[in-house]
């Protein structure tokens, strides 16, 4: 995916999200603190569930809560706001994903994300999030070893994840267009 050929974007939330603002936007997230979106529709879907939970547990919305949104915007161009794109989910990925999930892992490699407006890539969703948690824990070996790396991301199967996009910054942000959303039903699990 080259995000300059891209023009749709979708965020899956409890509410719409016209405006997003990245004082709201979590920290600890795969590519840090941003606004985070997806070119797969069905993803923004499924994540409406988990922002839902979310939004239940820190007060935002009612234990019954069952509508959500994906919100639809374009993007319009990358100029002026520096961008990093992962081809795969690869060593590099993964470190990325580490570090931000976990103060104090690769410190090394904090100041090399500070400057980009906007990081994408593979998502590490709730399908992968156990093999990113044993990855950080140690499990698979010293985190950031050969042999660790090797192991997470073959459990990983990068294959089949899907993307996602950060837009860290205001700059990013303006590049951004609300278009529409549309309303989401989530259905009880059984």
């Amino acid at each position: 995916m080259r995000i300059e050929n891209v023009k749709r974007f979708y965020h899956g939330s409890y509410t719409v999200v016209e405006k997003p603002d990245l004082a709201k936007c979590g920290k600890g997230k795969d590519f840090g603190q941003g606004f985070y979106l997806t070119t797969d529709i069905e993803q923004a879907r499924r994540f409406v569930r988990s922002s839902i939970g979310k939004a239940v547990k820190n007060g935002d919305c009612e234990k019954n809560h069952k509508i959500g949104y994906v919100s639809v915007y374009e993007f319009t161009d990358a100029d002026g706001i520096e961008t990093y794109e992962f081809e795969s989910a690869d060593r590099e990925w993964l470190h990325c994903v580490a570090m931000h999930r976990r103060d104090g892992l690769f410190r090394d490699d904090i100041n090399r994300w500070k400057k980009y407006d906007m990081i994408s890539g593979k998502i590490a969703n709730d399908n992968t999030n156990q093999v990113i948690t044993a990855y950080i824990n140690g499990l698979y070996g010293v985190v950031g070893s050969e042999i660790a790396d090797r192991t997470a991301i073959g459990l990983l199967m990068p294959e089949k994840l899907t993307d996602q996009i950060c837009l860290r910054t205001e700059n990013a942000l303006k590049k951004l267009k609300y278009m529409s959303c549309e309303e989401v039903i989530v259905k009880e699990r059984r």
